[in-house]
């Protein structure tokens, strides 16, 4: 009986799919960290992960029975740039399981060696990346952002070569409700096949989007399983992205190998979560124009969403004009998803009510402009995101008690203007808040909208640092804080603050 409940579909797809590949040895593995409650919720058990046996399993060097390890078969568009053939290169796929709540989930290795996709590369990852993913998938997830999850991660024994000399090796073991992405259907629609395109399509949708499949489209020449499938794909994306940006997170690398069909958030390589904010803000080192910038995500998960169109469109219809015209209003869907979306996130994060299609326009353009007007404010003044958010949310709240005199009214508000250069401007802007907030009915959601920590940049270099140098202690400690972002700890003080100037991560780095 194998000690992980593998149930694998991925590995009956056709050979065309993926290549068998097995994980390479490492010469001494140690679990660093093991994800106790999701191990329990996809049926395996905990203490057998943090076994010997478990650590040479998630490490490579140990196939559990029932495992049938491959990688992933891929295109994908990188920074606007097509490339025909990808793959996994450093990833292996183990298998699936089935959790307890009746979802099926891969497990997969990155960092666990050369594959046929890998190109020329080592195919393994620095304990760096492995520690960062895990930490801000994680953190994601307690955000209550879709995303991928770490089960695992373990250190190597291992030196491996990076741009910046040797450094440790680590696996990290991610689960996914897939790894299907746009570059998979890029893949088999760039070589022209049409029934491997209709065979991942048919496949993603069983797996995601089982609504999709009605008594009605039984035949098998219905067309409106597809369409309905890429009017979901564009939802999912369009409200994720949303929730990016109202968090003020980075993907940094929105490639179409990096777009999931199932809306979670993939690949934590050179992400991050802004400090000071400004639209144009990127980390990525080799975003150097700026495509995947924090205001850009937008246009750019359309644009994804454009280039699965095109592999979906002989799906939609032998009619070239009349599959154009389908994807063309599917893809008018997006801006309206998005924007309902952005919208509601941050009339929540500004203690705004919810609009609805009755409210009077005059009311619905005045949020919109308070909206506008507040993050231009936080733009021209280099204002940290997330203690902005902080402070209004306890503004709120003491307006809510009803006491501008408090002594927590008066300390929220210096607090807020403790942010601020120009103070004036702030003040003008705080009374406009006045007159639309409603702290009364809105606080809550406020509240659920405004983490009091996030993943910051120069704090995931410090613990990444010191884990380097052989001390986890700030790894776990950090990992622990992000565990409960939306609640404030006074032990945590110290982690909601922006960085000193010699602190600042300009650059974040993909670790391939």
């Amino acid at each position: 009986m194998s000690n992980i409940p593998f149930d694998n579909t991925y590995a009956r797809l056709p050979e065309q799919f993926y290549q068998h590949a097995k994980p390479a040895t490492v010469p001494h593995p140690s679990i660093i960290r093991i994800n106790e409650p999701l191990a329990q919720s996809l049926g395996i058990d905990p203490a057998w992960l943090a076994s010997e046996e478990g650590c040479e399993t998630i490490a490579g060097n140990r196939i559990e029975k029932g495992s049938e390890p491959l990688a992933q078969a891929y295109a994908g568009h990188q920074f606007g740039g097509f490339n025909p053939q990808l793959g996994d290169g450093r990833a292996i796929l183990l298998g699936e399981v089935i959790a307890g709540n009746g979802n099926r989930y891969d497990i997969q290795l990155k960092g666990s060696g050369r594959t046929p996709y890998s190109r020329g590369g080592d195919g393994k990852s620095a304990l760096g990346p492995a520690l960062r993913e895990y930490l801000l998938c994680e953190a994601m997830h307690a955000l209550g952002v879709q995303t991928t999850r770490a089960l695992a991660v373990a250190s190597t024994g291992e030196e491996i070569l990076r741009h910046d000399g040797m450094q440790p090796g680590g696996v990290f073991t991610r689960v996914a409700s897939s790894h299907i992405r746009v570059g998979t259907f890029q893949y088999f629609a760039a070589q022209r096949d049409t029934e491997s395109v209709r065979t991942l399509a048919d496949f993603a949708i069983a797996r995601h989007y089982p609504h999709c499949l009605a008594p009605s489209d039984e035949s098998d020449d219905s067309t409106s399983r597809y369409i309905d499938f890429f009017k979901c794909v564009i939802k999912a994306q369009a409200e994720l992205i949303a929730h990016w940006m109202s968090l003020g997170f980075i993907h940094g690398v929105m490639n179409t190998d990096n777009c999931a069909i199932s809306g979670e958030t993939i690949d934590y390589g050179p992400c991050a979560f802004i400090d000071s904010f400004h639209p144009d803000t990127v980390f990525s080192s080799i975003d150097r124009d700026g495509r995947y910038a924090w205001g850009n995500q937008a246009s750019i998960g359309l644009w994804n969403m454009s280039r699965l169109a095109e592999c979906l469109m002989t799906l939609f219809d032998d009619d070239h004009e009349q599959a154009q015209q389908i994807a063309e209003e599917s893809l008018n869907s997006y801006s309206q998803v998005f924007n309902a979306a952005y919208h509601r996130r941050y009339h929540a994060k500004f203690c705004l009510p919810v609009t609805d299609p009755d409210t009077e326009e005059e009311t619905k353009e005045a949020a919109k402009k308070l909206i506008q007007d507040g993050l231009s404010l936080l733009a021209n003044q280099k204002v940290d995101y997330t203690l902005f958010f902080q402070h209004l949310t306890s503004y709120a709240g003491a307006q809510k008690a009803g006491n501008e005199e408090s002594q927590a009214s008066v300390e929220s508000k210096n607090n807020l203007e403790a942010l601020f250069e120009d103070k004036a401007h702030l003040s003008a802007w705080l009374k406009m808040w006045q007159q639309i907030a409603d702290p009364t009915s809105c606080l809550a959601a406020m509240e659920q909208s405004n983490p009091t920590i996030t993943p910051r940049n120069h704090q995931i270099e410090a613990v990444i640092q010191a884990a380097i140098n052989g001390d986890y202690t700030p790894f776990h400690q950090l990992h622990q804080a992000l565990s409960t972002p939306y609640q404030h700890n006074p032990a945590n003080n110290h982690l909601a603050q922006p960085p000193q100037p010699h602190q600042i991560v300009t650059e974040t780095f993909c670790g391939t």
